[in-house]
């Protein structure tokens, strides 16, 4: 920590009063540049004063999130442009009868103009913690604050609802991508996921790229009005599908605090169960039916970016095997899914990061985890089964594969909405439909020295260059089973195989 103190100064401060700045950040495009240099911002827990009339103020940006108990726990997050008098949110069973009202906590992010080009600009994070709801059960809710009853008649357009994990297993899908971003193609995404219904979405890592450098330093761009942008996309699916992300390299925004997520801590409300919540709320885990998912930060282990690199000093890596031998010991678990934003095995742009490899193949190897999901490469890519470094067992479209037999399939989502990458020069796509199967491919991978070791690799199995994103199904009983597909952006199905354990876990 004194490392990374010498290198960002730690910015202290006061939060301003709300300005034109901050209700700009919604409406307004993000074609600045901006450099860090000159950044103070400090994330806060305050009550705000208000500065302007509270029925001329709407909410924005809502996104939802478990606690570390999908049964009995939600967190509601929004967003409002000026600051606002006593927010809260209205809580019930029927839309008509919101009769549980919460107060919220106001976290504010100031961010002074980082170069000629932008106004400073204040940001306002409201967040609500709801405890003791009912396992299966549709909850109502409404935000609001002084001047602004969601549970007035003109307000009830503006209602959001949700449903909390059930008691006991049953079948369920969950979507999965990284790499988002402000486009059209992310907002299709965004509606194409609402489609499948899913009970939680897990975001791997490079949100919404208001720092479009991604390096984890204070000299890199950035724009803050990009998340006003960003949550007001995504909010038609996360306020109802708890949106569950974790930490990329582009999600280290180093004006806010030493580490960088300073940000990310006044934007989401995450479950507080990893190894430190507070300077690491991108790490953490939840099981929710018969599935244990672990959201990890590759920023810590990573070779290729090192800006964050052990700044966990092994906490994390400790953690996660802590973490993973529980959920394996658990017997309402089947299947553990472990998701984070570098690839432990790609060809695409930024290859394989053995950073992820040294630090967490062997506890993945030892606790049979299930099904690894990343980011960070712009592409759809779905390995075989890989056991001790090898293809333990090929898996084409449509196979199932045991992970306790074969090894463990690796799927890196990052088409959701962020320009696209490319695969190795001659290496052609291959996906349903349109199955191009290679004996090799000539990649590389991050070493320790952050130099690329050129790999010759025969587990790319699916390679599909186009905007996409992971679905997955589910399946609890006497035969339980994970039904994994990739969906592309016009809704065309481009693989899908299953994960289904043998007797011997």
């Amino acid at each position: 920590m004194r490392a990374k103190l010498t290198r960002r100064r730690v910015l202290a401060g006061s939060i301003g009063t709300a300005g034109a700045a901050g209700g700009l950040g919604l409406l307004a495009g993000s074609t600045g540049t901006a450099y860090g240099s000159r950044a103070s911002a400090v994330p806060l827990a305050r009550s705000a004063t208000a500065t302007v009339d509270g029925s001329l103020v709407a909410p924005f940006g809502r996104h939802l999130a478990f606690g570390a108990d999908p049964k009995t726990q939600m967190r509601i997050s929004w967003q409002v442009p000026f600051a606002v008098r006593n927010p809260y949110v209205r809580v019930g069973l029927k839309p008509w009868e919101l009769d549980r009202k919460i107060e919220a906590e106001v976290r504010d992010l100031n961010t002074p103009a980082l170069s000629s080009k932008l106004p400073a600009v204040d940001q306002y994070y409201l967040h609500a913690a709801l405890d003791g709801l009912k396992p299966g059960t549709t909850y109502y809710y409404g935000v609001g604050h002084d001047g602004f009853d969601p549970a007035s008649a003109e307000r009830l357009s503006t209602l959001g609802s949700f449903r909390t994990a059930p008691a006991t297993p049953e079948t369920f899908v969950f979507t999965a991508f990284g790499d988002q971003g402000v486009s059209y193609d992310a907002l299709a995404n965004d509606q194409l996921i609402l489609g499948q219904n899913p009970s939680f979405h897990l975001h791997a890592g490079d949100i919404c790229y208001a720092d479009s450098t991604g390096h984890g330093k204070d000299s890199d761009t950035y724009d803050a009005r990009v998340w006003d942008q960003f949550l007001a996309q995504t909010e038609s699916v996360a306020k109802s599908v708890p949106w569950m992300v974790t930490t990329g390299n582009h999600d280290m925004e180093a004006w806010y605090s030493p580490n960088g997520y300073g940000g990310q801590s006044a934007r989401w409300s995450l479950p507080e169960n990893g190894f430190d919540p507070k300077s690491a709320p991108g790490v953490y885990s939840f099981v929710y039916g018969n599935v244990g998912v672990v959201a990890l930060d590759a920023n810590d282990v990573s070779y290729e970016i090192p800006a964050n690199k052990g700044y966990a000093e092994g906490r994390q890596t400790a953690w996660l095997d802590r973490r993973l031998g529980e959920l394996r010991a658990s017997s309402a678990v089947d299947f553990i899914v472990v998701f984070f934003h570098h690839c432990m095995y790609s060809t695409s742009t930024h290859a394989s990061d053995g950073g992820v490899r040294d630090a967490w193949l062997p506890l993945f190897t030892k606790h049979q985890v299930d099904l690894v999901i990343n980011g960070h490469n712009h592409v759809y890519e779905r390995t075989d089964a890989i056991k001790d470094g090898e293809v333990g067992r090929p898996v084409p479209v449509g196979a199932s594969t045991d992970p306790t037999r074969d090894g463990i399939v690796y799927v890196t989502a990052g088409g959701a909405g962020k320009e696209l990458y490319g695969f190795p020069v001659g290496v052609e796509d291959s996906y349903e439909g349109a199955e191009k199967d290679r004996d090799s491919i000539l990649t590389f991978h991050w070493t320790k020295s952050r130099l690329p070791d050129p790999d010759t690799v025969e587990w790319s199995r699916v390679r599909y260059t186009g905007f996409s994103f992971l679905a997955v199904e589910a399946e609890a009983g006497a035969s339980p089973r994970l039904k994994v597909s990739a969906l592309a952006e016009s809704g065309r199905r481009i693989d899908y195989f299953e994960v289904a354990r043998g007797k011997g876990q």
